[in-house]
């Protein structure tokens, strides 16, 4: 049975940190709802009701174009090991650039800031576990060690590729990345 919590525990905090993987959703008022799987150590709980989320470089851009338009988002984490858990978190978020005001400080709890892009700042309002019965029990092998070095090698600065490709999300919304309507 599902519960809710105004906060995020200590026994929340400890399930997050131990998952590899978190999957976030956002949704502008019209448009395709994102929901994106994200890991790489790139998400801190910096109190009980404020979360870190570091953004790589990546193919797309829904989250920050979303943002713009909606400061609604969830996070979700479940368990895929012996212990069934799902754990939501509700709230809403901002975007922090490389421009913006306490950008520096947000980066500095990362170890590898390298091709970030945005951090968004979420205030949960709500927490929400259940049971979890329905996923599957597998193992976690290993982080992917793909991004950094594709990223690495691809030609031009991460900038070059943020206006090829991270501008626009894939409904056409601005996401704001160059401090525009780009």
């Amino acid at each position: 049975m599902a519960k809710q919590f105004a906060r995020i525990e200590d026994a929340h905090q400890s399930f997050i940190n131990e998952q590899p993987i978190f999957f976030s959703g956002t949704a502008a008022s019209e448009g395709r709802v994102n929901i994106s799987p994200k890991g790489m150590d790139s998400l801190r709980v910096v109190g009980p009701n404020r979360i870190l989320w570091l953004n790589y470089t990546g193919s797309g851009n829904e989250t920050a174009g979303h943002l713009r338009l909606s400061n609604r988002m969830t996070l979700m984490w479940c368990s895929f090991g012996k212990r069934p858990l799902i754990l939501r978190a509700y709230g809403t978020a901002k975007t922090l650039h490389p421009r913006d005001e306490g950008w520096g400080d947000a980066l500095a709890l990362f170890d590898e800031p390298y091709t970030a892009r945005q951090i968004y700042d979420m205030h949960v309002e709500t927490v929400q576990t259940s049971c979890g019965y329905a996923v599957p029990e597998m193992e976690f092998t290993a982080e992917r060690d793909i991004l950094l070095p594709a990223m690495a090698a691809k030609s031009g600065t991460v900038e070059d590729y943020w206006a090829e490709k991270n501008t626009t999300t894939i409904d056409g919304l601005p996401t704001g990345i160059f401090g525009d309507d780009t």
